[in-house]
Order: structure tokens, then sequence, then C-alpha cells
């Protein structure tokens, strides 16, 4: 078998990519969430995301437009802070944020008898209001916002986004979210991961560039 490869630019492969996921969709994105979505779908080459991610009303426009003003990003694992653009996020006067390794967060977690992740969301809550939220791994943080969500004390978030993957409270937790008087977005169902969380932000901050620029 003869193997045919493509000749392509390495400056040129990612709108390479970009072509060939737009060539194979089944159906015209909304334009509002297209770069969102072509963004989960170029990390993932999983095309299911076309149809399972969810938006709430002008979630995308929200997004954007707290990272320009500074918003900071929290994230439940330490492989979606490292996979965020931060020199763009920097530019607008953001940080990313992530206490899953804080020793103690560790130690409350085993003394409450619950995970790192929802203490990590406590101790973001904390930090105040224009913030975003990016879950990819653990649906325990997801509860956790929407527990605080119900008791008045979580401050305003500019946006979650809610891709946690796998099979335990996951689907259940996205479902929360979904309820929540918030801007949000979510890949309802069990896919996702700390990968499509990352991809999410960097396709928010391309878009407050890009908007930046024009």
């Amino acid at each position: 078998m003869r193997v045919k490869l493509q000749r392509v630019a390495p400056a040129e492969i990612e709108s390479r990519s970009m072509e060939i996921i737009r060539s194979e969709l089944k159906r015209p994105l909304p334009l509002e969430h297209e770069a969102v979505i072509l963004r989960a779908i170029h990390t993932t080459a999983d095309f299911d995301y076309a149809e399972n991610l969810c938006f709430s009303p002008q979630a995308v426009a929200h997004g954007v437009e707290a990272l320009r003003g500074g918003a900071h990003i929290v994230t439940d694992t330490t492989m979606a802070l490292s996979g965020i653009n931060k020199r763009v996020l920097a530019r607008f006067g953001g940080e990313v944020h992530n206490f899953i390794a804080d020793p103690a967060v560790a130690a409350e977690a085993k003394e409450r008898g619950i995970t790192r992740a929802a203490v990590s969301m406590e101790r973001a809550a904390a930090m105040g209001e224009h913030l975003i939220y990016a879950i990819g791994n653990a649906p325990t943080a997801l509860v956790r916002l929407y527990e605080l969500w119900q008791e008045g004390t979580l401050p305003s978030p500019a946006l979650i986004i809610g891709v946690p993957v796998g099979f335990v409270n996951v689907v259940e937790a996205k479902e929360l979210v979904m309820e929540m008087d918030c801007p949000w977005i979510v890949a309802r169902g069990r896919k996702g991961g700390s990968n499509v969380a990352a991809a999410i932000c960097n396709a928010l901050l391309y878009t407050a560039s890009r908007n930046e620029r024009e």
C-alpha cells in the first residue's frame, strides 16, 4: 500500500485542518458558535461536538466580552491550565488559576470527604466575580458550583464551560449547569475533557483578539 501525504507548510496546517472540518460538516454552524465548535472538533477530531455543544443565549459574546475586560480563568485540572494560551490572556489582563495541587486544598478535601475539585471551586468562588470556570474533568466541580449558586454564595460567573468527560454523574452535572442563570457552554453527554475545556477558552481568546483588531 502506497501512502500519499499532503504537502502542507507548517504555518498552514491549522488552516488546512479547518478547511477539512468545514468540508466534512453535515450542516452549516451557527455563526455565533462556529469558532468554539470548530476549535473543539479540531482538538478532538470528533464531529459529535457539532451536535452536543450547547450554549446559553449569547454565551460566546459574554465570554469574549469578559475576557476583553480582564476576566480570569479557573480550571479544574493542570492539563486544562497548560493548554490555555496564557500569552493572549495576559494581553487582556487575565490569568489562569488552578488550586488542585494546593496541599491545603488536598488536606481539606480529605478531612471533609469530598473531592479536591469541589474544594477548588470554593476557593475560586472566594475570588469574587468576573471569573470563567473551565471544567473539563471533574463533574464534582460543576456540582459544587451549582450548590454554591443555589446557596446564593457563588458570585456571578462570567461564564461556565462545563465539559467534563466520564461516566459517574457527568451527564447529570452538566444538566445542573444548564439550569443556572448565568452564561454557560456545555458538552451534553459523556464526552469532553481538559483539552476541550482549553480549546473552548482559546476559541474565545482568539475571537476576542480578532475583535480587538477590527
